[in-house]
């Protein structure tokens, strides 16, 4: 075999190796470190890892690709499986009113929130729309990311919007070389215009949105934002089950604010992944537990809020549930790309230990995509996403917080960001 790619000499190489499903438990106490580390790409593809040097049987020439690890951590290409990629405009004239102690929730009946990005989002044309999510990307890349999930949802009711934002995702998907796997989610808010017949609006959702959507093969997932003022745990239900009757995987923004059972609702459906979990009960806990649903946690949102509250990390992980870690990257609640800093959060404020946190952006949120038989890992005949880091080691990379700590990131086989 011919290596087109060999980085060797490596510190920490992080290789997440093991079953291709998400990690819980104790389990994520092993991130399959190998000191001295070496791993050979051929093409897309990865054909050795080990430590030292390569076997005699693997050939390199003129034109491999070389990268010294010397003094770096290697890792999986970090995932990021919750973002609102596309959108328009920004919302820091908000600041005042949170920093005066005005509820998310408040300033969302007040025509703010995701009323206001609404309104920029519709405004925007296709190609503003594209510029600014590339800029995004870009940002997200330089952090080590090499797959994202993007939702829709900020047309709501108006359904050209939501497609707009879907084929800009679609369309970065095809131009950038980072991954974009897109969500559905016109259930991110009920329209003023519906405030006082929401189930109006949950019809068209169900019978003429979802449809369409599937029609133009536009989603993987479908997400509804379950939560007091928003989606009932009845009208969330019916969402989701509409989406997955058209194909669409279920994801569910549950019990972010106030505990309202998301995710019992989750466990219920057998949801993919169920998000933020900030107010959620021990006994949707337990729920999930059981039926190992994925607790896609996202602790910059709780730190932007400046709630004090953060979703309890320590007991999910204690009860055995799968924890992915995300940015939720928008433009109101966490308007950052730094998918570094969210891993500093989550062990420094939620306790998360290296291993954990690494486990979470790695082959968990690999996981809370279904992708997991793909990426997520580092191992022979997994598709070569791998991130570099100028740190010798993976505990002073979360430590040394808020920096960028990306040295060079390959997706597929090829160096696209040095």
């Amino acid at each position: 075999m011919r290596a087109s790619l060999v980085i060797k000499n490596i510190d920490s190489l992080i290789t997440i190796r093991g079953e291709n499903r998400a990690r819980y438990g104790s389990e994520t106490r092993d991130m399959g470190e190998i000191k001295n580390g070496i791993i050979a790409v051929d093409g897309e593809r990865i054909i050795y890892i080990g430590e030292g040097d390569l076997p005699a049987e693997i050939e390199i020439d003129k034109d491999t690709e070389i990268i010294d690890g010397r003094g770096t951590t290697v890792t999986p290409g970090l995932i990021d499986s919750h973002t609102h990629l596309v959108h328009a405009g920004s919302r820091e004239n908000e600041l005042d009113m949170k920093l005066k102690g005005v509820s998310y929730l408040e300033i969302m009946a007040a025509g703010g929130g995701i009323h206001s990005t609404v309104k920029s989002t519709r405004e925007a044309s296709r190609d503003e729309l594209y510029d600014q999510s590339l800029k995004s990307l870009n940002r997200m890349l330089s952090y080590g990311i090499t797959t994202v999930e993007a939702k829709s949802g900020y047309g709501i009711d108006d359904f050209s919007t939501e497609i707009k934002q879907l084929e800009v995702a679609r369309d970065l998907n095809r131009d950038h070389p980072v991954d974009i796997i897109s969500t559905f989610m016109g259930a991110h808010a009920i329209p003023e215009k519906y405030k006082e017949n929401p189930e109006e609006f949950v019809h068209i959702i169900i019978n003429d949105m979802i449809p369409e959507v599937a029609k133009r093969n536009l989603a993987k997932f479908c997400d509804v934002f379950c939560e007091e003022g928003v989606f009932t745990i009845d009208q969330s239900r019916r969402i989701l089950l509409a989406g997955r009757k058209y194909g669409m995987e279920a994801k569910i923004h549950a019990d972010e604010i106030k505990t309202l059972g998301g995710a019992e609702l989750a466990a219920e459906l057998g949801c993919i992944s169920a998000d933020h979990l900030i107010a959620a009960s021990d006994r949707g806990i337990e729920k999930m537990a059981e039926k190992k649903i994925i607790a896609n946690l996202l602790p910059g949102t709780s730190f932007n809020l400046q709630t004090g509250h953060f979703a309890n990390a320590r007991k999910m992980i204690q009860l055995g549930v799968p924890i992915a870690l995300s940015t939720d990257y928008n433009p109101g609640s966490c308007p950052t790309e730094n998918i570094q800093l969210i891993m500093s959060f989550a062990s420094l404020i939620m306790k998360m230990t290296p291993e954990e946190v690494i486990h979470g952006v790695t082959i968990n949120a690999a996981a809370a995509l279904g992708i997991e038989k793909e990426v997520g890992s580092l191992e022979v005949g997994k598709i070569a996403d791998i991130a570099v880091f100028d740190s010798e080691n993976l505990a002073y990379m979360i430590y040394h917080f808020g920096i960028n700590n990306t040295k060079t990131v390959i997706k597929k086989g090829k160096i696209i960001y040095n």
